[in-house]
């Protein structure tokens, strides 16, 4: 379980008992920073992007939120309970 007051880097709500590390920048890019996210963000993150984009963006939450299929995922699941889960659809 995350600890109190932790959130998730890109919907920002509270951790539930779930968490998952989050390279921003793609280890596979050079990466080394991580930042917690709720298992359904981590899965969308990837699901609309590819680790070439996920570079490009940088280490910026604020970037990955202007991506249409993202926002529109962080608006959906912004009044969840902190361990929703749902399946994941792929749009790339």
């Amino acid at each position: 379980m995350g600890r109190e007051g932790d959130i998730c880097w890109l919907c920002a709500r509270p951790l539930g008992r779930r968490t998952e590390r989050h390279h921003p920048v793609p280890k596979s890019r050079g990466g080394r920073e991580t930042v917690p996210l709720h298992p359904i963000c981590h899965r969308a993150i990837h699901a609309s992007l590819t680790n070439a984009q996920l570079a490009k963006m940088g280490p910026n939450a604020a970037a990955l939120l202007a991506v249409e299929d993202v926002g529109r995922f962080v608006r959906w699941v912004s009044g969840k309970p902190p361990d929703f889960h749902a399946p994941t659809r792929t749009r790339k």
